[in-house]
């Protein structure tokens, strides 16, 4: 992992620009959360409707404090319990929550990332948009290489790094019920 790369990526972030990194399982797409014009161009290259919700990365779950509400002290010790690592949870969406975040949900998709590449972007950003580095309907990027084809010269950085190839995507779950939406 290149600190110049993390820099330059950090600082494509701030500008408002689009990225790509390694996660646990597969390359991730990423912008500035509170920048509606990148999160819709996010959105448009992707194909991915605004309705859907995006999730978010954190370094730590302090990170993710101003956007979530906590639930039940129970329920709370699960999520912790499963980060950092490859385990997104819905949340309640705080109401300062911008609704390009959450989509047409109440609830907010929030992980703590255990990837270091990952986690030290967002040690420098704050929290990121993390999407799979795809076209809606395309096969999640596995590579720089992929991520290339998929998007040429549109993003404004990518930083390579390894991804675990025998694991699938995050799985997410309702923090609130206990529900698993997808994954494990």
């Amino acid at each position: 992992m290149s600190g110049w790369r993390l820099r330059l990526a950090a600082r494509a972030v701030y500008g408002g620009g689009l990225i790509a990194y390694p996660t646990e399982a597969v390359y991730g797409l990423g912008c500035d959360p509170l920048n509606p014009e990148a999160v819709f161009d996010l959105l448009a290259l992707k194909g991915r409707p605004a309705g859907k919700g995006l999730i978010l990365i954190a370094a730590d779950f302090d990170q993710l404090r101003p956007y979530v509400a906590e639930v039940a002290a129970e329920k709370m010790a699960a999520v912790h319990a499963s980060w950092p690592g490859p385990h997104t949870w819905l949340l309640p969406a705080l109401p300062s929550v911008p609704p390009w975040l959450a989509g047409d949900h109440p609830m907010l998709a929030v992980r703590v990332t255990a990837h270091p590449v990952a986690a030290a972007l967002c040690r420098l950003t704050g929290p990121l948009v993390s999407t799979s580095a795809n076209p809606a309907g395309c096969r999640p990027a596995r590579d720089l290489l992929t991520v290339r084809r998929y998007f040429g010269d549109v993003l404004d950085a990518m930083v390579s790094g390894p991804i675990d190839r025998e694991r699938g995507p995050s799985s997410i779950r309702d923090a609130v019920s206990g529900r698993l939406l997808r994954g494990e």
